[in-house]
């Protein structure tokens, strides 16, 4: 950058005195040719009394002249440092000693009788001048340039470094948390299970004791145990969907879906489920986390379906990297400001009351396309159904797809 006025003030008084004799030099050139300008037109003037000669050397003197002032004032506002300000004087001196050179080869060239005036010689030096200041600052643009690049190359380089740290930083948090978590959720497990396996012995040893609220309040505590539990387990498979994952391969979705419906098959008959699919394609992933997915994705289709027996289309559609895998209820939606916070773990739209579940599949589901480098999301409206959409990196090498057809009276491959 240039050097400013504030700079200046912090400045070492070597440094100040150094950085401003050089900003003046230029400028002071061009105050001399100006000044040499006026000289010259005023003696041509007294000396031959033609005005136009006068004229014509107070402007071929003066343009000069003007030009080295003007760059020696806008020379500070520009980028390039003080430091190269004498390289940009040296190219001034190198122009008129070039210049000086020519002049004086033409004086001495053997058989050339040249006879030059001082104001064809003022006009010749001015020239070289410029023409040296323009080739100077040309290269401290260029130099400053390289150095700004340079720079800023330097600080890419650190802020690269710096990112690499922090992800380092952040996966090993991350390992320490899953691990933690895991731990955290392993170690409730035996107390929860003393606490459920006592209260059940208590309602066998006691039970014709207990009046009704007694058995009410033993029902309402091994529930909550019960739901405990499950949360639990939904949080040990959440912590371990990073760390016990396995080796990704090609992943024939359709036999996914195959083996999830069957899964689900007394679910189904039992709420009157239609489920309808497209061919589904093969993908690069881990079997059983999409078995996962899947389930967890097609179990809330089922259970959030309302009032009338669940309808459930399951499609796939290529886009330029990556397939897009939908599951399409008509079941009770949800408003569009809650379809970002019910990937969140333990966030629930509804009491348990309403819809029993632990809060974490939708976290748990999240969690499985993010380790296959996917992304999930919603759109739903309340009352009008919800299309869930995740997408999934194509499988290099195509898995054995079975023939997709008719699974049962409950579940078909037409729209």
């Amino acid at each position: 950058m240039g050097v400013t006025s504030l700079e200046l003030d912090i400045l070492p008084e070597s440094s100040r005195d150094e950085t401003t004799r050089w900003q003046l030099v230029i400028p002071l050139l061009g105050v001399l040719l100006l000044a040499s300008a006026i000289v010259k037109s005023i003696t041509a003037l007294l000396g031959s009394g033609l005005l136009l000669e006068a004229v014509l050397d107070l402007i071929l003197l003066s343009t000069p002249g003007f030009v080295m002032l003007s760059i020696g004032r806008w020379l500070p506002r520009t980028p390039i440092p003080s430091e190269l300000y004498p390289r940009i004087v040296l190219w001034v001196f190198g122009g008129i000693a070039v210049m000086g050179l020519v002049l004086g080869l033409r004086v001495l060239h053997p058989g050339v009788s040249v006879q030059f005036t001082f104001g064809t010689q003022a006009v010749l030096l001015s020239i070289g001048s410029i023409a040296g200041l323009g080739i100077g600052v040309n290269e401290a643009q260029a130099l400053t340039h390289a150095k700004t690049v340079e720079e800023q190359n330097e600080r890419l380089k650190d802020t690269e470094e710096r990112l690499e740290e922090a992800v380092t930083q952040l996966e090993a948090s991350n390992d320490r948390l899953e691990q933690f978590a895991y731990a955290a959720s392993h170690d409730l497990q035996e107390p929860l299970r003393m606490v459920t396996n006592y209260l059940q012995l208590v309602e066998r040893r006691y039970g014709d004791e207990l009046d009704a609220d007694g058995e009410e309040f033993i029902e309402f505590a091994v529930d909550g145990a019960d739901r405990m539990r499950g949360m639990i387990d939904g949080l040990l498979e959440y912590s371990r969907v990073g760390t016990q994952g396995d080796q990704f391969d090609a992943v024939d979705l359709d036999t996914v879906l195959d083996d999830v419906l069957t899964d689900l098959q007394f679910k189904i008959d039992e709420t009157d489920t239609r489920i309808t699919r497209e061919p589904l394609p093969a993908v690069d992933g881990d079997e059983r986390q999409l078995q996962q997915l899947f389930q967890n994705l097609v179990g809330n289709a089922i259970d959030y379906s309302g009032d009338d027996p669940p309808r459930i289309h399951v499609a796939a559609a290529q886009e330029e990297t990556t397939w897009t895998v939908s599951v399409h209820d008509e079941g009770i939606g949800m408003d569009p400001d809650e379809t970002d916070r019910i990937f969140g773990i333990f966030q629930r739209l509804h009491s348990v009351d309403e819809h029993a579940g632990s809060g974490i599949g939708l976290a748990l589901c999240k969690r499985i396309v993010e380790r296959h480098d996917g992304e999930i999301w919603v759109d739903s409206e309340s009352g009008e159904g919800s299309t869930f959409r995740f997408t999934l990196r194509p499988a290099e090498e195509p898995a054995t797809s079975p023939t997709v057809g008719t699974r049962s009276a409950n579940s078909d491959s037409s729209p």
